[in-house]
C-alpha cells in the first residue's frame, strides 16, 4: 500500500505573489561519487570548488541560493519512483494534485540537522495544503529513524542509496549538494529550489506562493 505522507492545512492566509528575481535553472548532470563536474555557470563552479576543498566532510554545503520559477517558465513534471523505508513505494505521480516539498538529506550532514527544526515547523504549518517528503541519500533505516525520532520529523523519507531519485532529478539536485530542497507545484513541476540549508522564512514564502496557485 502507498505510504500516507504528511499533509498539512495552513492557518495562514495566502498573500499575493511577491516580485522576486527569477533564477534560470542550471543544467546539471550526475557526476562521480565525490566529484562535481562544473557545468558552466557560477553556481556549478561554486559547488565544484567546495567539493575540492571539502576534505572528508562528505557533502557540499550549498550557499542557500534560491531559484524560483514562474509557472510559464517551469519544465515538465518530474518523474521518479522512490522506495520508502517502510517498504512501500511512492512515485512522482502519487504526489501530484497539491504542493510537495522534497528535502534531500542524510543524518551525518550538519546543515541537514540545522534545518530540521524549520522543516518540522513548516510541515505542521502546511498540514493539508502541502505534502512533505524526505529523500535520504546515505543512511540505513536505523540511522534514518534515529534522526527522525531526535527531531520529531512528522513526514516519511525514501531510501535513495542506489541514487535513482537523485538521478531522476539531477537537473535540479546537484550530486553531493546536501541538503537541497525542492518545491513542486500541483502538476509536479519544480516551482522552487533551495540549494543548501533552507532558511525558514524563505522556504515558507516559496511554499506559500506555490500553495496559493491552487487556492
Amino acid at each position: 500500500m502507498p505510504v500516507k505522507l504528511a499533509r498539512v492545512r495552513s492557518s495562514q492566509t495566502a498573500r499575493p505573489r511577491r516580485s522576486r528575481t527569477r533564477v534560470a535553472a542550471a543544467s546539471l548532470s550526475v557526476c562521480a561519487a565525490l566529484v562535481l563536474t562544473a557545468c558552466g555557470g557560477s553556481e556549478s563552479d561554486n559547488l565544484a570548488q567546495q567539493a575540492s576543498e571539502g576534505g572528508n566532510k562528505g557533502y557540499v554545503a550549498g550557499d542557500g541560493s534560491v531559484s524560483e520559477y514562474a509557472p510559464g517558465e517551469r519544465g515538465e513534471p518530474v518523474e521518479f519512483e522512490a522506495k520508502m523505508f517502510d517498504g512501500s513505494t511512492v512515485s512522482a505521480e502519487d504526489l501530484r494534485g497539491e504542493t510537495t516539498v522534497l528535502n534531500f538529506w542524510y543524518a551525518g550532514c550538519a546543515p541537514c540537522r540545522a534545518e530540521a527544526p524549520d522543516l518540522v515547523s513548516l510541515a505542521k504549518d502546511y498540514e493539508g495544503d502541502a505534502t512533505f517528503m524526505g529523500v535520504n541519500l546515505r543512511d540505513q533505516q536505523a540511522t534514518s529513524e534515529a534522526f527522525e525520532r531526535t527531531f520529531e520529523i512528522p513526514y516519511p523519507s525514501a531510501s535513495d542509496l542506489n541514487g535513482e531519485v537523485l538521478l531522476a532529478l539531477s537537473d535540479y539536485v546537484p550530486p553531493q549538494a546536501v541538503p537541497t530542497t525542492l518545491v513542486l507545484d500541483s502538476e509536479g513541476r519544480v516551482a522552487a529550489r533551495v540549494l543548501g540549508k533552507a532558511d525558514h522564512s524563505t522556504l515558507n514564502a516559496l511554499i506559500k506562493d506555490t500553495v496559493a496557485e491552487t487556492v
